[in-house]
């Protein structure tokens, strides 16, 4: 019998983030507090630029962004918000969005599979994603609840359970 595998990736949809940054926009452009700053959303290639007159604004702009990709269904970790930044008159951050898992993170998981996950569990870093491999689909199920509950710095998606 063959093994039973599945993936660990972590993947932005671009569609979602696209519609998150778009309604983040249009939240802006109607709140009053947002009236006369310079706020603004908007994709700079691969990454979001926020804009505002202070630094409490571009933060604010911030968190209406946060709440949107919350409420799209992208978690949070995916985002990689930088610091405020004067840039002329107004405060900008550049927030990216993180696809793939890094070499360090990937070697992260696979010590928690190692070192906790039932003995069948085999997984092996193939580019910015995890291959994990069992002969039983029960212990799969028990490495994905493992890794679910773990506290990693990366958002996860579990794929291709075959």
């Amino acid at each position: 019998m063959a093994d039973s595998t599945f993936d660990i990736v972590s993947k932005v949809d671009k569609m979602e983030a696209d519609n998150a940054v778009n309604q983040a926009r249009k939240e802006i452009e109607q709140r009053y507090d947002f009236k006369g700053v310079g706020a603004s959303v908007e994709w700079s290639g691969e990454k979001i630029l926020l804009k505002a007159s202070s630094e409490e604004r571009v933060k604010a702009v911030l968190d209406v962004v946060q709440s949107k990709f919350i409420k799209r269904g992208i978690s949070l970790k995916s985002l990689d918000s930088g610091e405020p930044y004067p840039s002329g008159k107004e405060f900008r951050i550049e927030v990216g969005l993180k696809n793939g898992i890094d070499q360090e993170h990937a070697k992260k998981i696979g010590k928690i599979i190692r070192d906790e996950a039932p003995k069948t569990v085999k997984s092996q870093i193939q580019g910015d994603e995890l291959r994990v491999s069992s002969k039983s689909r029960d212990d799969l199920q028990e490495t994905i609840r493992l890794l679910k509950a773990a506290d990693l710095d990366v958002d996860l998606q579990f794929t291709n359970f075959r």
